[in-house]
């Protein structure tokens, strides 16, 4: 005969899950009268509701979700077999029931089975996982490869054998509307908008190559599949062949400094005649900028284009207004640099200084551009020093 306390026991256990079943039939009959519209009304009720991964645009994105739905459902599988036989023991095999506990030692068989099967699902499972892992590795046989470079905060894209290279920054507008609440209210794809996008052709096996200027980043486009380091002083590769045309956004996903979550990344992919047509476009900009270095400019030009690559540039570290970070970035007004030997400010701006976060900008921006910018920063930012310097100076310096 069972005790007291075992026999209250049980009959306490049996009045609450009498009163949990109730409870989950009134919250499910109240859940079924609810959710009864949105099966009238799907695409209004989910539209913007997604629990899986997409498929992407490339083989490879459609690879690794392949690979993602083929390990969830032998998890599924594994969850329903497991747990249906822990339901089943529970409810026919109690000790209400008069089950009586099997008492085993060492057996070898039990051993052998739960050795073997886990080994066998592994090796299931590890088959596709490698024939996927190996697809993403092979860069070999590519149409057209591309070096992407990371730098503290931007991206700068150089298509090998055309002769054609440039920056992706956040935009102005973009900038401005993280201080400034009211500006970003409504404004489509914020802080996922860069005022140069990486414009590659559809149909095209196009190789990756990957490295950094300064610290580890991380080139990442969710819809290509593609999700590479960019670590300084070694390079990765990676590839994709995108399927449809489109914009593709993606992100740094490697923690890389303070603006880390202002250096997004947008793909653009064209047809082979448009993106042949915005080449050719991109290779007569690349003629201008050298004819412009060729030139003399006038102050009002340099002050305009410099204050334009000051904001896009500069401003992240020394302030817009040129007031710095206290302890961290220098100032721009006042400063020895800016408002001292010209000679000293073209060095620094062209070759960085070490041990420092001041980037060596030499490699980043044309003579006509570091002429402009070094022009703006002795005259403006609450500097005016009254000298000018000529892209025919900075290609001197160099």
């Amino acid at each position: 005969m069972p005790s007291k306390s075992s026999v209250s026991d049980f009959s306490y256990l049996n009045q609450l899950s009498t009163i949990v079943t109730s409870y989950i039939r009134k919250i499910k009959n109240l859940s079924n009268f609810y959710l009864l519209p949105l099966f009238f009304a799907p695409q209004l009720a989910f539209a913007e509701f997604g629990m899986n991964l997409p498929e992407g645009v490339t083989s490879v994105s459609r690879n690794i979700y392949g690979l993602h739905m083929t390990i969830f459902w032998v998890c599924v599988g594994i969850a329903i077999l497991v747990f249906g036989v822990m339901i089943y023991s529970m409810i026919f095999h109690r000790k209400s029931k008069g089950a009586v506990a099997a008492n085993f030692h060492e057996s070898t068989s039990v051993e052998l089975a739960w050795t073997l099967i886990p080994l066998a699902i592994l090796i299931a499972v590890a088959v596709p996982a490698t024939r996927v892992l190996i697809d993403l590795e092979n860069t070999d046989a590519a149409d057209m490869t591309v070096k992407i470079t990371g730098y503290q905060w931007k991206w700068q894209y150089e298509y090998i054998d055309q002769g054609v290279s440039f920056f992706s920054n956040l935009t102005e507008e973009q900038k401005k509307a993280t201080s400034d609440k009211a500006s970003r209210e409504g404004m489509e794809n914020y802080l996922l908008e860069v005022d140069n996008h990486l414009v590659l052709p559809v149909g095209k096996r196009i190789r990756f190559l990957m490295t950094s200027n300064d610290v580890i980043h991380s080139w990442w486009v969710r819809d290509l599949g593609v999700k590479q380091d960019a670590n300084p002083g070694f390079i990765n590769d990676a590839w994709a062949k995108i399927d449809v045309p489109g914009i593709y956004r993606g992100q740094c996903a490697e923690l890389c400094g303070k603006d880390h979550g202002f250096m997004p990344i947008v793909v653009e992919a064209k047809s082979e005649a448009d993106y042949q047509t915005w080449l050719g476009e991109q290779k007569e900009k690349q003629k201008a900028l050298a004819a412009a270095s060729g030139k003399v400019w006038s102050k009002e030009d340099l002050m305009t284009q410099g204050q334009k690559v000051y904001s896009s540039t500069c401003a992240s570290c020394h302030g817009v207004t040129g007031g710095g970070i206290p302890g961290v970035f220098p100032a721009m007004t006042g400063s020895p640099i800016t408002t001292g030997d010209i000679n000293a400010h073209i060095d620094i701006v062209l070759n960085g200084k070490a041990g420092t976060a001041m980037q060596a900008f030499g490699k980043q921006l044309s003579d006509s551009d570091l002429a402009a910018v070094i022009t703006y920063e002795r005259n403006a930012l609450g500097n005016s020093v009254g000298d000018l310097v000529q892209p025919s100076t900075i290609k001197a310096a160099r």
